[in-house]
Parts: structure tokens; sequence; C-alpha cells
């Protein structure tokens, strides 16, 4: 039966990958995890497949999954992170384990929104059980330390805190709404979006200026002087202490010149409750990096455990221009007797050379032009069956 034009396609989204593409994803996968066993992270997996009601309690809220139903009529959803998922896993199998955990991974995660790309391969890192400023030092440093390996130029980490606006909107009563409507406007630094909704609530003035100032606090450690008539606020005071104390362990980690302090920077996930940062390649408007600490989580799972970690979309670093090696066989085999063929393909590859077999008789000239299509170096003809 002839496919549908629907059957000659892929899902929007969605990605096929030829050999040289792979080539390269599978690299720069295999370079970020051997920096994470280097600071003493274990890889560790999860199911491509959860239920539902793990990575997204809320059924409100679910639009961005991919879901349908088990044969027993759970709903299931693909991952769209490894957060989640790796804070079930603790929880129902790690429980009474040596905290802090350090823990990587890598895999696809997907989700069912308007971006470019709805699968994609992640490789990130948790640090779980420490609700300590240095921990929070450590994951961006380890974070940087994975941009190096990863040959990216000229990348700068932007680094916030998501006490400050949630401390100001908690200060201030913001109706549901309004705050919803003044974090996406901080987030996306719409300051159109932003003057029209400060405008139009009675808000003191203070407050206003904050607010229209947060997207254009950035720079270094001194950008946290301009919150000093704010930290009468519980959540905003312990938010710029918590910023200075990570920057200064920034210094002594050696990676304080790729760190930008930026005060209006929101996470996407409800569940980031303190030191966020985010990277972004040249010339690409999506992050690159995201990551922060996600203190709550964990007492959605039965566990009161700090824990701050990050994740790297992979799947942009395909987008760059960069010819990768593949990996070619060391010799073409080729001769009138299949067995005789089959046998000298055994004994190579036996002794560890990467061999191709031709398939079928090849005249020389036309196992010529196929070794030098594949780029490979070696042309051994085989005469009988010895």
């Amino acid at each position: 039966m002839e496919r549908s034009s629907l059957g000659l396609k892929i899902p929007e989204g969605m990605l096929d990958l030829l050999p040289a593409e792979l080539a390269q994803l599978e690299e720069l996968e295999g370079r970020a995890i051997r920096v994470c066993k280097h600071w003493s992270y274990q890889k560790v997996a999860t199911p491509g497949l959860e239920y539902r009601a793990c990575v997204e309690p809320d059924a409100d809220k679910d639009d961005h999954l991919y879901k349908f139903f088990d044969k027993n009529g759970h709903i299931l959803a693909l991952r769209p992170e490894f957060t989640t998922p790796i804070a079930r896993m603790v929880a129902t199998r790690q429980k009474g384990g040596q905290f802090p955990l350090r823990f990587c991974y890598s895999g696809d995660v997907y989700r069912n929104d308007s971006a470019r790309y709805r699968e994609f391969r992640q490789v990130g890192v948790e640090l779980i059980g420490s609700d300590n400023d240095i921990a929070d030092a450590e994951v961006v440093a380890l974070a940087i330390e994975m941009m190096k390996t990863l040959e990216i130029k000229n990348f700068q980490l932007n680094l916030g805190h998501n006490g400050i606006f949630s401390g100001l909107a908690e200060e201030m009563k913001f109706a549901t709404k309004v705050r919803e409507e003044l974090e996406d406007g901080i987030a996306r630094k719409d300051m159109v979006k932003l003057e029209q909704i400060v405008s139009s609530n009675d808000l003191p003035e203070s407050a206003k200026e904050l607010l229209l100032s947060l997207p254009h606090l950035t720079g270094k450690e001194e950008v946290l002087d301009k919150l000093q008539n704010w930290t009468h606020i519980k959540p905003i005071r312990k938010a710029v202490e918590s910023l200075r104390t990570i920057y200064l362990y920034l210094k002594e980690f050696g990676v304080q010149d790729y760190v930008s302090l930026d005060l209006g920077i929101l996470r996407g996930f409800s569940y980031y409750t303190g030191a966020i940062f985010e990277g972004y390649l040249p010339g690409v408007g999506v992050p690159l990096i995201e990551g922060g600490r996600y203190d709550g989580l964990y007492a959605d799972f039965g566990m009161d455990h700090g824990a701050t970690g990050f994740a790297v979309n992979l799947g942009l670093m395909l987008e760059k221009a960069v010819d990768y090696e593949l990996d070619k066989a060391d010799v073409l085999v080729y001769g009138q007797s299949p067995g005789a063929v089959i046998k000298r393909c055994r004994e190579l590859r036996k002794s560890g050379k990467k061999v191709e077999m031709a398939l079928g008789f090849l005249a020389e000239t036309d196992a010529r032009n196929l070794a030098s299509s594949r780029g490979i170096a070696l042309l051994e003809k085989i005469e009988s069956n010895k």
C-alpha cells in the first residue's frame, strides 16, 4: 500500500539526523558527559515515558506535553525535561542515599509548543541535597566548563534570582493575572508591555520604578547595590545576599569573567525558587543552557531536599556550520567469492579493523571509486576461497 503524502513527512518540530549530523551530536554529548564525570557527577537514565501526574500534576497546565492513554486508561506523557523524573527516581529509589547526590544525564525531551524544535537532545546535571550557595556556584562553574569544552566562543552566562521578583510580588500582593503579565514582560524585556501593565495598576512609584528597571539591571556584582532600598523585604534581601555569595565563590572558581548578573531573568518552570541562570549562542534567540535552584520540587515527592542543576540543549549546536569527520572504515574488501570475502572481513574485524564489505562482485575500478567515495584508504581484493 502506497504511503500518503503525510507518511513521507515527520511531525512538526521533530528531526531526522543523517550520519554527519548524528556524529556531531554524539561528539558533543560525549564531551559534555566526560566533563560531568570529571566533576564526580554519575550518569543516570529515566524513561522517555512518564505518568502525566509526575511531570505535570496540574491538568490545566499540561498543554506543552505530548500525551496519550495507556491500555489501563492512565494518562502518559513524553518527558518534557529530566529534572522532575529524576526527582521521582530519587524519591522512590534513593530515599536512603548519602546526600548530596550528583547526577548527570543525556537524552531526548519533547515539548508540544510553538518552538522550531519540539524534540531535542539535552545534557544536564542535578546536584541534590544541598541548599548552600556553594552548590549553586558549583553548577554554574560546571556549566561554564562545559561551554568551554563544547568550544562555544564568546559565551556569557546571565545569573539572576527568582526571589527578587517573587519577593516584590508578595509584598505588593499582585493579583495572579497581573503577576503573570509582569513576569512575561520582564522575562521578554518587553518595555512597551511592561509600561502598559505598570501604568494601569495602582502601585507605589518606587515599585513601578523597580519593575521597569529590572530588565536593565545587568552587570557585575555592583549592580546588586541598586536593590539596596528594597532589602527590607526579606526574600529580596536573601536573594541579594545569595547572589553576592555565589559571585564570590565564582571568583574562587576563576570563572567570574564569564558571568553577568541579570536581575530580570525569570525561569519558565514553576519549580525554580532561587538562583537561576541562562546562556545563549551568538545569533540564536533561545537559551542554549538553562538552570537554577528548585528547592520546592522534592517536597512534592515527600522529601526535604534543596537542589540545583542545569540543562544544555545540544540540538541548537547542530545549527552551527561544523563539519565532523565520520568514523570511516579502514578497509574495503571485495572479490568474486562471497564466502572468501566474508571470511576475510571476519579476520580483519577480529584484529580490530573497521571493515566495509562489498555486496556482490565489483570490478577493480568500481571498487576504487566506492572506496574513494567512502573515504576508505585501503582496498583489499580476495582472489579465491582459501
